[in-house]
C-alpha cells in the first residue's frame, strides 16, 4: 500500500505543482504589469519592483495553492481512469475510500502551508509592501526624479526633465520644467543648463536652484508674455507627504483582526481562517469528480468541476461581504459555506453510485 500511496501522491503533487507555477506566473505578471506601469510614469521606483512583488507572493499562493491542488486532483486521477490504472488499483484491492484517504494526507499537508501563509506570512508580505510604497511617498521630488524622461511628479502640477543626474541625486544638467498656472494665466517653461539642491537650514524647506537659463511665463502672442533670463532662479522642491495612518488591512495581523471589533477586521480574520478549510473539502470534491469514462475524453470532467469551484470560492466572497455587513451573524462566520461543499463532497463521493462502484469492484476482483 505504501507504493500505492507514493504514486497516487506523486501523481497529484506533479499536476498541483504544474498548474500552480502556471498560475502564479498569470496572476503574478498581471500584477507585475500594473506596477511596472506605474514605475514608467515615475510614481515608484524600478527597483522595488521586485522587492514589493517578492512580499506579494505568499498573497498569491494562498488562493492559488488549493486551486492548484484542486485541478491537480482532476488531472492526475483523471489521467489514471482514463488509462485504466483506477480500474487496475480496484481490481488489486484498492477502494475509492482508500483512494481519497491517499489523496487526504497529501490535501492535510497543503492544508497546513495555506493556514501558515494565510494567518502569517501574507499578512506580513502585505505589511511590507504598504511600508516600501510610504517610503516611496515620503521621498521628495527631488529623489523622484529619473534622468531623460518627462515625469508629473506629486501635485500634478509640474513636469519635469532632466537631462543627467548625478549619484546623489543632488545636481541636475539639462533641465526643462513645464507648470500651469491655477489661475488661468498660461503655462510657465523653465530651461536651465543646470540645476543643484538647495536646503534652508532655517525652515528645513528645499529648493532647487537653476542656472543661466529662461524663463517663459503667460499665453504665447499675448501682451503680458514674459520672457527672463537667469543666472540663479529657485524653486521650492515638494517636501515629503504627511504620514499618513491608513494602512492596507491585508497587511494587519491577524492577532490585531482577531482583537478588534471593527466589522471589516473581524470578517477579515474570518476569511483568513476559513482558507486552510478549503483545501480539505476541495479535496473531498475532486477525487469523485476526477472520475471520467474514457469515451467522454481527457478533459470532459473539467467544466463542471471548475464550476463548482468558482461558485464555492465565489459564496466565500459574498459571505465575507455579508459578515462585514452584519447581515450574518460572526458565529455563524463562514464555516457554513464550507459545511455545504463539504455535504457535496460526501455526497459526490458516498451518494447513489456508491454502491454501484462497490459492486463493480468486488466484481474486478473476481475476475482479477
Amino acid at each position: 500500500m505504501s507504493i500505492i500511496f507514493r504514486y497516487l501522491n506523486r501523481q497529484v503533487l506533479v499536476s498541483m505543482l504544474a498548474v500552480t507555477g502556471v498560475l502564479l506566473m498569470v496572476f503574478m505578471s498581471g500584477r507585475f504589469l500594473k506596477y511596472l506601469s506605474e514605475a514608467a510614469t515615475g510614481k515608484y521606483p524600478g527597483d522595488i519592483l521586485f522587492m514589493v512583488m517578492a512580499y506579494r507572493f505568499p498573497g498569491f499562493l494562498e488562493l492559488i495553492l488549493p486551486l492548484g491542488l484542486f485541478i491537480g486532483i482532476l488531472l492526475a486521477h483523471g489521467r489514471m481512469y482514463l488509462d485504466s490504472e483506477m480500474s487496475v488499483l480496484f481490481a488489486c484491492g484498492v477502494s475509492d475510500r482508500q483512494v481519497l484517504g491517499y489523496t487526504m494526507v497529501t490535501s492535510l499537508v497543503i492544508m497546513v502551508l495555506v493556514g501558515v501563509i494565510s494567518l502569517y506570512l501574507a499578512p506580513w508580505g502585505m505589511a511590507k509592501v504598504d511600508r516600501i510604497f510610504d517610503a516611496q511617498k515620503q521621498k521628495t521630488e527631488f529623489e523622484l526624479l529619473t534622468p531623460g524622461r518627462f515625469q508629473s511628479l506629486p501635485g500634478g502640477d509640474r513636469v519635469t526633465y532632466t537631462e543627467s543626474l548625478s549619484d546623489n541625486k543632488r545636481r541636475l544638467s539639462g533641465v526643462f520644467i513645464a507648470e500651469h498656472a491655477d489661475d488661468g494665466s498660461g503655462p510657465t517653461l523653465i530651461a536651465a543648463e543646470a540645476g543643484s539642491q538647495f536646503v534652508d537650514e532655517d525652515t528645513g524647506s528645499r529648493f532647487l536652484v537653476l542656472e543661466d537659463g529662461h524663463r517663459f511665463a503667460g499665453k504665447p502672442g499675448q501682451p503680458d508674455y514674459q520672457v527672463t533670463s537667469f543666472d540663479a532662479y529657485g524653486l521650492k522642491v515638494t517636501g515629503p507627504e504627511s504620514v499618513r495612518t491608513y494602512r492596507d488591512e491585508e497587511g494587519i495581523p491577524t492577532l490585531e483582526l482577531w482583537r478588534s471589533d471593527n466589522p471589516d477586521h473581524r470578517a477579515l480574520f474570518h476569511w483568513r481562517v476559513s482558507l486552510p478549510f478549503l483545501v480539505p473539502v476541495v479535496t473531498l470534491l475532486a477525487v469523485p469528480l476526477s472520475r471520467v469514462n474514457p469515451r467522454q475524453g481527457r478533459f470532459f470532467h473539467l467544466l463542471p468541476a471548475m464550476l463548482i469551484y468558482i461558485g464555492y470560492l465565489g459564496l466565500l466572497i459574498v459571505a465575507r461581504d455579508a459578515l462585514a455587513r452584519g447581515d450574518i451573524p460572526e458565529w455563524l462566520g463562514l464555516a457554513w459555506v464550507h459545511v455545504l461543499f463539504l455535504g457535496l463532497g460526501l455526497w459526490l463521493q458516498f451518494g447513489p453510485g456508491w454502491m454501484r462502484r462497490r459492486r463493480l469492484q468486488r466484481e474486478c476482483q473476481r475476475h482479477a
